[in-house]
């Protein structure tokens, strides 16, 4: 996840951008309490690494890791919210490889599967691109200000399932 944030966002943040941006992401045990979160492999050289990591929510939180405030850790219902896309990150070697998108897919269809009929995220700036091509849209974006007074906005997007 670290090396994700610094290195994939240096192209849409400056460096005070990308440390207030961490204020609002991170690791999130209820998604794997939940067994919602996915984790992409690959061997190299002999090594297992991690290529990728993200999943789906079933709880209200909308973005944030377990540090961070405002969190709604109580479960939605299928039948009137809408599931969440989290913690989506990719190893700055394996960008464009395929391994967000087939993050994202396991996600919605896991959700799909749990009668949910939508599913939203908060998105980065740098992910806005990343959503917009697989069919999300903006709803509305949240700005929240850094303890290093840096801005951090945070997309709120959606897609029905």
């Amino acid at each position: 996840m670290r090396i994700s944030i610094l290195e994939n966002m240096k192209s849409f943040l400056s460096p005070a951008e990308i440390e207030a941006a961490q204020e609002t992401m991170g690791v999130d045990w209820t998604l794997i309490e939940d067994e919602t979160y996915f984790v992409v492999e690959t061997v190299q050289r002999g090594q297992r690494i991690m290529v990728g990591c993200g999943g789906w929510g079933k709880r209200k939180t909308l973005y944030g890791g377990d540090h961070t405030a405002g969190r709604d850790d109580s479960y939605s219902d299928p039948a009137v919210d809408a599931a969440r896309i989290r913690a989506m990150y990719t190893h700055p070697s394996w960008i464009r490889c395929g391994i967000g998108t087939l993050l994202l897919e396991l996600g919605e269809t896991a959700a799909r599967d749990a009668g949910f009929g939508a599913i939203e995220l908060g998105s980065t700036i740098s992910g806005e691109p990343f959503y917009l091509a697989r069919g999300y849209r903006e709803v509305g974006r949240d700005m929240h200000v850094g303890a290093n007074g840096a801005n951090n906005v945070v997309i709120r997007m959606v897609k029905s399932l």
